[in-house]
């Protein structure tokens, strides 16, 4: 049941949007979650029923390539049945209400963002509708096709890599760097369904802050991002979301 509180906080998230200029926003696998694509680690430490080592970082693709793919290969097929969620309709729609003072910085590596609508996305963690040459370092767009168990180049014949920022490797360095510009010039962070504790990524919540933005959160439930947050919506972001669009809109004297 909604809450006199959480009706507030939907008023005080749209108020400080109607207000703002400019619009940053980090999303995690919380979003996706509600689509239907399992978020990356389970309580067990195990991601999806495999050791992290052994399917996301170089040294398990190292010792078994076939592992590796075979685990992506089944991602790649899940994230093909699933459709975007209001939230990332939300935040599409977002983004059309600030066309040129939106950046949308995700986590997620399943492209559900863009099948949503949204334009402007820096991919942190790469994505999975890419692979990338171990030889000749060519990245090229798969969409979500079906690959071979272990794909090779068209180009060289290397063997293939998910596009994917696994542990132990650094993001990409200009687009971090976008990030935190987007970061600390924007009026408004918000942050949608993200744990805020994976770094370097969750950093950029409390960047924000200290720039002087307003941060929103909106979660299942609270996270150490919490503390953080000037306004917190707590619950389905595919639910409460929508309803922060409802009442920017009635703001702003739009139909």
């Amino acid at each position: 049941m909604e809450t006199a509180e959480s009706q507030r906080n939907i008023d005080l998230a749209a108020e400080v949007l109607a207000n703002a200029s400019t619009v940053a926003v980090l999303t995690g696998a919380g979003v996706s979650a509600e689509s239907g694509v399992p978020t990356f680690r389970a309580s067990d430490g195990l991601w999806e029923g495999h050791r992290i080592e052994d399917v996301a970082s170089p040294e398990g693709f190292g010792r078994n390539p076939g592992l590796v793919w075979q685990f992506y290969n089944a991602r790649r097929a899940n994230v093909a049945k699933v459709k975007p969620n209001p939230a990332h309709t939300f935040l599409a729609q977002l983004e059309d209400l600030f066309p040129k003072a939106f950046t949308l910085v995700t986590q997620n590596v399943d492209g559900l963002h863009q099948l949503a609508g949204s334009r402007n996305v820096l991919e942190l963690h790469g994505s999975l509708r890419r692979t990338r040459c171990t030889v000749c370092e060519e990245v090229r767009d798969q969409f979500l096709d079906p690959l071979a168990e272990m794909p090779t180049c068209v180009l060289c014949e290397g063997l293939l890599r998910p596009d994917i920022v696994w542990f132990g490797e650094i993001l990409p360095q200009e687009i971090w760097l976008d990030a935190v510009e987007a970061t600390i010039s924007c009026e408004v962070f918000l942050v949608v369904g993200t744990s805020a504790v994976v770094h370097p990524a969750a950093g950029l919540i409390e960047l924000a802050q200290t720039a002087g933005a307003k941060v929103v959160e909106a979660n299942l439930t609270p996270t150490v991002a919490s503390d953080v947050a000037d306004i917190g919506l707590y619950g389905p972001s595919g639910q409460l979301l929508p309803q922060v669009m409802k009442r920017f809109r009635e703001l702003k004297g739009m139909a």
